[in-house]
Order: C-alpha cells, then sequence, then structure tokens
C-alpha cells in the first residue's frame, strides 16, 4: 500500500468530515471507551462516527490527533491487515502524534479483530463500525477481550426520524392540531418507508430502499458467501415477508422455495437465515413457551426496517405495524434473548420476560369480527401463565383503556408509543 495515497486518504477525509450534516443520535460516548458499532447498512454507523469526531473538533480536538479512515473507499481495495498499522505510520510521520482512531466498515479487513485487540491494548482510543453481525461472534468477543463496548445500530427511530424532519413532537405541538397532524403525517412516511437517515432527503424512497436491499441481497449476502442459487435467496426473502406475522420452520421455507422451482435444502435455508442476519437484514425471536427443539425451529422473522419489509408487500398494513413493534421492542431491549412470543394454546404477539411486559398488535381494534375479545382474552390468559405486569394493545390509531377482571389493558396508538418508549 502506497503511503502517500495514504496520506490523501486520510488529507481528503479530515477535509470531508466537517461538512457532514449531522443529525445528533440519543447515544452518550464515554470518554474513555473503545466501541464497535454494527448494524445493517446505511443505517447511519458511519454517522455516529461523523458525530463523534464534530463533538471532539468543537471541544478542541485537532486533525493531528484523530485518524479516519473508510475502508470502502476505492483507494483502499487490497488493503490487507498488514497494511493496518501503516496508516499509524503515516500519521505519525504527517504528525507526530498518537491518534484517536475512527475504524469505518473494518470487517473488510480480514483479520482486523488482532489490530483492534492491540490498539486497545497499547491504549488508543478506538471506534469502529462494521456491517457484519459476525463482527460480535463469540470468536471475535474472545479476541478483543471485554476491550470494546458493542453497539447495535439501527435507522433512525421515530424520535429521530421526525427530529432529522425538523418536526416537532413536544408535549405542547401534540396538543395542537396542527402540531399532531404533521407528526401524524411524517408517521405515515415512517411507517410505509422506515427510518434509514439517507432516505428522509430522497423524493423516490422506494428507488432508494430498492438499491439499499439490492446491496445487502446481492453483496453483503450473495457475494460475501458464495451463494450461486441467488434466485431461491430472493424467494426466500419474499416468502419470509409475506409470513412476519407467523412462525416459520426452515422446513417450511425450503419446500415453499422448491415449489417455486428453486429446489434448495433445508440446510441451505439454515445457511441462508444466518447469512441475512449477519447482515443484520432480518431478526429472529423465538417463542417463550416452546421446547428448545421448537424455539429453534420455530421462530418468527423481522425485517430490521419497515421500508425494505414494504418492498415485498402490497397490502401489508398489519404485517408492516407488527414488524415496527418488533424493531422497536429489540432496539430497545437487544436481539439476544430479551424479546419472545407466546404461542401455546394462545398466541400473543411481544413478551419482554425483564419487564414482565405483553403486548399484542392489531391494526383496528374494534368488535365487529370479535377482534377485541380474541386480543384481550390471549392477554388475560398469558398472567396465568407468565407473570406480566403491563399488558398493552398497540393500534394503528386507537387510544383507550380496558379494565377487565380487575386488569387494566391500555391501547395505545403505534405513533404515540414510539414516542414513549
Amino acid at each position: 500500500m502506497d503511503k502517500n495515497m495514504l496520506k490523501a486518504v486520510i488529507a481528503d477525509n479530515q477535509i470531508e468530515v466537517p461538512k457532514y450534516k449531522v443529525i445528533p443520535r440519543n447515544f452518550t460516548f464515554e470518554e474513555f471507551g473503545n466501541y464497535v458499532f454494527v448494524g445493517i447498512r446505511r443505517a447511519g454507523k458511519s454517522f455516529l462516527l461523523y458525530q463523534r469526531m464534530q463533538q471532539l473538533l468543537v471541544q478542541g480536538v485537532q486533525w493531528d490527533e484523530m485518524l479516519y479512515i473508510n475502508f470502502e473507499d476505492e483507494r483502499l481495495v487490497g488493503m490487507s491487515l498488514d497494511d493496518l498499522n501503516l496508516l499509524l505510520e503515516v500519521h505519525l510521520e504527517m504528525y507526530g502524534k498518537k491518534p484517536i482512531l475512527f475504524l469505518d466498515e473494518i470487517q473488510n479487513i480480514v483479520g482486523w479483530e488482532k489490530f483492534a485487540r492491540r490498539m486497545a491494548d497499547t491504549k488508543h482510543r478506538v471506534y469502529i463500525t462494521g456491517s457484519n453481525a459476525k463482527m460480535l461472534s463469540q470468536d471475535i468477543q474472545t479476541t478483543l477481550g471485554g476491550r470494546y463496548i458493542p453497539v447495535d445500530v439501527y435507522p433512525y427511530n421515530f424520535k429521530e426520524f421526525l427530529t432529522a424532519n425538523e418536526i416537532n413532537f413536544d408535549e405542547t405541538s401534540l396538543l395542537s392540531t396542527e402540531g399532531k397532524a404533521e407528526v401524524l403525517r411524517k408517521f405515515n412516511d415512517y411507517f410505509y418507508f422506515g427510518g434509514f437517515p439517507e432516505s428522509a432527503e430522497f423524493a423516490g424512497k422506494r428507488d432508494y430502499l430498492t438499491s439499499v436491499y439490492q446491496k445487502i441481497y446481492l453483496g453483503d449476502i450473495a457475494m460475501r458467501h458464495s451463494v450461486d442459487n441467488t434466485f431461491a435467496l430472493r424467494i426466500m426473502f419474499k416468502k419470509i415477508a409475506e409470513s412476519v406475522k407467523q412462525p416459520l420452520s426452515f422446513t417450511r421455507i425450503a419446500n415453499i422455495v422448491s415449489s417455486t422451482g428453486a429446489k434448495v435444502g433445508t440446510q441451505t435455508v439454515i445457511n441462508y437465515i444466518e447469512y441475512a442476519k449477519d447482515a443484520w437484514l432480518i431478526s429472529s425471536l423465538q417463542n417463550i413457551a416452546g421446547k428448545l427443539v421448537d424455539k429453534e425451529l420455530n421462530p418468527k422473522y423481522y425485517f430490521t426496517d419497515n421500508g425494505i419489509l414494504n418492498l415485498f408487500l402490497l397490502d401489508g398494513n398489519t404485517s408492516l405495524l407488527e414488524n415496527l413493534v418488533a424493531i422497536n421492542l429489540l432496539r430497545k431491549y437487544g436481539r439476544s434473548d430479551a424479546v419472545f412470543f407466546y404461542n401455546k394454546s394462545i398466541e400473543v404477539d411481544f413478551y419482554i420476560p425483564d419487564e414482565a411486559i405483553a403486548i399484542q398488535v392489531c391494526y383496528n381494534l374494534d368488535n365487529s369480527d370479535g377482534t377485541i375479545d380474541r386480543e384481550v382474552g390471549a392477554l388475560l390468559k398469558l398472567q396465568s401463565v407468565l407473570e406480566c405486569k403491563r399488558l398493552m394493545i398497540l393500534t394503528r390509531d386507537n387510544e383507550q383503556t380496558l379494565v377487565l377482571d380487575n386488569k387494566t389493558i391500555e391501547v395505545i396508538p403505534i405513533w404515540k408509543w414510539l414516542l414513549n418508549i
């Protein structure tokens, strides 16, 4: 790797980073913490780095004390683990100081975790981003040895989305007819087109989302894992999207995909699912009432952003509503063994054990078809099986408080819930 080229890359980044318009996200950096930010492509991981660098510049830290590199820069193609130390040499030649390291999309460098561990051991402050969830596999966590704080980065939550669109959502604004109408109008965009930060700037949001999905599907999944049967992969994601609200076994997915003529076996489906989870395209929830094997083999799947899910759906309001709830629960409580569904003689959409919260999701809560009885009945029955300190039904628009059998059930519009979680 040529030193002069690396110097040019470093200098160019110093000019570009301060130009970025950063919508501050709700994250507090520990002064001496080392961080690994992971998440779906285009979720805003790089902008968290920009946010931190701009904060430090305001605090008086100069570029001679910071080194930012984006490893997706085409000028760095072919860079290897051995070249990472060359970055330090170049920065030392330019400034003679030990820098704070900002390493963007570092998963492109094979063996990066060894460099990251050494940097932490030599007391460098380091901020790392990557799109691949395998960056936080058990092996790598062991290698990093607790030296880094892992942070999951999702597309904008609803509050961040409103802030990015310069919409007030304080209590005073929501009390006014005009203010509430503006929030609801933007929620409609968020509901159908999701929260990818860049999509807020595009009029053609569907085209943008299609391009992001193609990069994930073809680049982060098919190309990275050498998947030849991309037709089967595409059909699988479509079928998962159409089944968002239902448990879906690997065997069932294999049968559905094979019925289209794209023959795949169960093990192949398992591999594809893991690739998609690694790329943060989807997440899974387990049945808290299931036995060990059932938990692993019959999960529910949700897409990390409603905008991508909506690419697959024609009339998907109920699926989009449940998906939005799922992702925001995962965002708050974590992806691993924190959020479940319950399915054993009764069905409850979400259960959070740590807070004993049970949630049903219902697009339109009326009793013309027995909807209220069904949703409420499941919540009340769940209390005889699991501890439930709070019972909720999240809807598109309905709001009320139900009291039955001396139990209170909160019926909350999804947009209002999102502003309060």
